[in-house]
């Protein structure tokens, strides 16, 4: 094992070493790796973030969709209670002339699916998209408080 980092000689990933410049893959020649097919094309899947919060009025989603425009995404509400977010990352175009070193932003198709609780009013669901951030609001019904009548106690 080195302790010198090798920066001109041979760059084997060694994962003994604390110096290597190469990244450990621990399945890399399996058929499931990060390098097959099928990662590559679910990669967009996988990487496509959301959060879901609920406040007291809606519940709110927000995706992450960095350089996605709102014609290249669709919301969708599926069997009334499944709201969906899909759209694709289009591939960028490799010319003849680029070299490329690295590959790390994911393209192709992305779905995601959250089913909605009973307390979603369905037909005021809205959407925007903002700085490549969309934002979906599911506002909640009022949930009526109970009337109470106080009865006096005779006796």
């Amino acid at each position: 094992m080195s302790l010198i980092p090798s920066f001109f000689g041979s760059r084997l990933s060694n994962i003994s070493d604390p110096f290597s410049l190469e990244i450990w893959v621990p399945f890399k020649n399996f058929p499931f790796s990060s390098e097959s097919q099928f990662a590559k094309e679910n990669s967009a899947l996988v990487n496509t973030r959301v959060d879901w919060k609920e406040t007291p009025e809606a519940h709110v989603f927000k995706a992450d969709l960095p350089g996605l425009n709102k014609e290249e995404v669709k919301v969708e509400v599926e069997d009334d209670r499944v709201l969906q977010i899909s759209g694709e990352r289009k591939v960028e175009k490799e010319e003849k002339k680029d070299t490329w070193h690295r590959v790390e932003r994911s393209s192709g198709k992305f779905l995601r699916r959250f089913r909605l609780p009973e307390s979603a009013k369905m037909d005021q669901i809205k959407a925007s998209m903002e700085n490549g951030v969309l934002t979906v609001t599911v506002p909640k019904v009022e949930v009526k408080k109970p009337d109470v009548k106080s009865i006096e106690i005779s006796g």
